[in-house]
């Protein structure tokens, strides 16, 4: 199964369906996958699903139609199991971006995070999960991050890296990490629900 978020819409591509499934199926076989992508961003909240006979050869068949960006980033706990955040455009985050050059996917996130947040004594836990999300910058583009559970014993004063327009990072507790999820987007909470499940929340 992939899921793919167009804003806050997600494209669920499987190859089975749950058996009270009460969402919109769409064959891919067939599909104009343009068509489909215009309809999806017309309708903003939907979730359907993208029925596929072979998920693997069908998945990469509909990559195909994207430029992907490849990206890595981190949900970081703090030794009070608080989690790291950044704001930018008025909008919680998570801390992320894209690979460098000849860069392995755990280091860039490892780079990234404390660039962004001006952080030290980070390390990586576990891998969590993978997300897509659709945006326009002169073509149809995917973003692929890679997504790690990682720790940090850092004591000193959080940097935003305001030339990426980060203007706060902070570590918040459960409570406020609820309320920040109210204003954050959807692939990021699928990354905080992956997260519960190992930790055996949900």
């Amino acid at each position: 199964m992939y899921k793919v978020f167009v804003n806050d819409s997600l494209i669920i591509l499987t190859d089975s369906l749950p058996k009270q499934n009460k969402l919109p199926v769409y064959l891919f076989e067939g599909l104009c996958v343009e068509d489909f992508l215009q309809k999806i961003i017309a309708n903003p909240t939907i979730e359907v699903f993208l029925l596929c006979t072979n998920l693997e050869q069908s998945s990469a068949l509909f990559f195909e139609n994207f430029k992907m960006i490849t990206a890595g980033g981190g949900l970081v706990l703090n030794p009070q199991k608080e989690i790291l955040f950044i704001y930018r455009n008025d909008t919680w985050d998570l801390p992320k971006g894209m690979v460098e050059k000849e860069e392995s996917i755990d280091a860039t996130a490892l780079r990234e995070v404390a660039e962004e947040c001006g952080i030290e004594s980070l390390s990586i836990d576990q891998f969590l999960i993978t997300t897509y999300h659709y945006f326009y910058r002169n073509e149809k583009c995917l973003k692929k991050t890679h997504w790690f559970l990682m720790h940090s014993n850092f004591e000193g004063i959080l940097k935003p890296q305001e030339e990426e327009g980060i203007t706060q990072v902070v570590f918040k507790d459960k409570t406020a990490t609820l309320k920040a999820l109210q204003n954050s987007y959807a692939n990021i909470k699928l990354v905080y629900n992956k997260y519960l499940d190992l930790q055996g929340y949900n």
